[in-house]
């Protein structure tokens, strides 16, 4: 192989399967000699890849972890087993995983080949995952996330349909700012043209996204971030609950069945907590959340609350033969 930059491709590849390479057998793959071998190792150390020399009568060679994170080199079937790995971490509710999904996931589609993602696609078309989604039934194409993604990261404005919560639907033309997961739901926060102000957009309600092309000097957020200018819509269109819990259960059987957005169970005597947590999340999601911990507990806030498990209670009840 006498083309150095495609020969240092296939080294690097190589290198990056976790073992040690002894020099001749590297030698051999790549049909020149050892001492070109060394040469090659030198250059990749020079790009920044950590590669370690092991003693012995062959030099055997490891990529070894650096300081900073160098490109990598992936076959075809890496690339693809890849993609839908982060495809499936942008859909699922892995706390904290999201948001980087897609955002990897944006950049290695962004250069994937065609072929490639034909296999990627057919492989997610035909795979069912079993999750627990928003609770509303509603799902995204994770391509929806990857073309936002990649709009907001190129500052490049941003047209789609919208179907808003009465079922108007909507055509929007948005200067992308971010987007944000609440781990069932995506929004997008969005400076919208033709409202002139900044709004949010539930993904699952978006159509059609496509970038336009044109683009755009980022505009200054009016809040510190996009999830806390996200929390301050949603507290404004939405009533936000004060959750006032008993569950008895110690406190860290109950953290263990609850996001860490909820709050911190305290422990109030032996095997029993107290939980407190604000949030704007429907009351019929607020009482299934509770009934998953899998214990008893009794509510105290708010009184819609303790209303909506009474008359739960009551009709599981009467479905239960009670």
């Amino acid at each position: 192989m006498t083309d150095t930059p495609a020969r240092l491709l296939t080294l690097l590849s190589l290198l990056q399967t976790p073992r040690d390479w002894p020099g001749r057998e590297l030698a051999e793959r790549l049909g020149v000699t050892p001492r070109t071998i060394r040469r090659d190792i030198e250059r990749l150390r020079d790009l920044g890849y950590p590669v370690q020399a092991t003693m012995g009568a062959d030099g055997g060679y490891r990529l070894a972890a650096g300081a900073a994170m160098p490109p990598l080199v992936l076959d075809d079937e890496e690339a693809v087993a890849i993609a839908v790995g982060l495809r499936a971490g942008a859909g699922h509710a892995v706390d904290g995983i999201e948001e980087a999904s897609v955002r990897a996931l944006a950049k290695l589609e962004q250069v994937l080949p065609s072929r490639l993602r034909h296999r990627v696609a057919a492989l997610q078309a035909a795979t069912v995952p079993l999750v627990w989604g928003a609770g509303d039934g509603a799902t995204i194409d994770p391509r929806t996330l990857t073309v936002m993604a990649a709009a907001a990261t190129g500052h490049e404005r941003l047209r789609f349909g919208y179907r808003t919560g009465d079922g108007t639907e909507t055509k929007r033309l948005v200067e992308p700012h971010r987007l944000v997961s609440t781990g069932r739901r995506w929004y997008l926060v969005a400076y919208d043209i033709d409202r002139e102000d900044w709004r949010t957009f539930r993904v699952d309600r978006v159509s059609e996204p496509f970038a336009t092309g044109a683009r755009f000097t980022p505009r200054e957020l009016p809040a510190a971030d996009a999830a806390e200018f996200m929390s301050r819509s949603m507290s404004r269109s939405q009533p936000v609950y004060r959750v006032v819990a008993t569950l008895r259960a110690p406190a860290e059987f109950v953290a263990a069945r609850m996001p860490p957005s909820v709050g911190t169970p305290v422990a109030t005597g032996c095997g029993s907590c107290r939980l407190e947590f604000e949030t704007s999340d429907s009351l019929e999601w607020i009482a299934m959340r509770l009934a998953l911990i899998d214990c008893e507990f009794e509510v105290s806030e708010p009184q819609a609350l303790v209303d909506h498990l009474r008359e739960l209670g009551a009709r599981l009840g009467r479905a239960a033969g009670a």
